[in-house]
């Protein structure tokens, strides 16, 4: 008797209770997640574009410690520890060199073909070109 008055009170849940609150779950989770994801694209590409912004100052202001940027062979590792350079004053970034937010470096090139140097990232896909987070992000835009 007293074994059938605890089997009573620690009822639990039913399976059907279980799978209709998981097909419930599971319809919140399709109707939210396109509208998330998305964002999750732009975030990343807004992130690479202010990292490229913080780059591009440290460059400048490599430039004019030195009197000029830094070159290809040297690349960005140069804001960070002295390439050889007479009036180097860095390193030039707090944190150290960043990667992408996709873990990829970024590209430098100096002189470059749209300014003084180019600095961008190929995005996601790490090729040329490509739209959405694909996209590239280049300095000069």
């Amino acid at each position: 008797m007293l074994f059938n008055k605890m089997l009573r009170s620690s009822r639990g849940f039913t399976l059907v209770e279980l799978l209709v609150v998981m097909v419930i779950i599971g319809l919140l989770a399709a109707l939210v997640a396109p509208k998330l994801f998305p964002k999750l694209g732009k975030g990343k590409q807004a992130a690479a574009k202010a990292q490229i912004e913080l780059i591009g100052q440290a460059l400048d202001h490599y430039r004019l410690d030195t009197g000029l940027y830094p070159t290809t062979d040297q690349g960005l590792n140069a804001l960070m520890s002295n390439p050889g350079v007479e009036k180097w004053q860095g390193p030039y970034l707090k944190k150290g060199l960043p990667l992408d937010p996709w873990g990829k470096p970024y590209i430098y090139q100096q002189p470059g073909s749209h300014g003084d140097y180019d600095l961008y990232s190929y995005g996601r896909d790490g090729k040329p070109g490509g739209e959405g987070e694909d996209e590239d992000i280049l300095s000069w835009q």
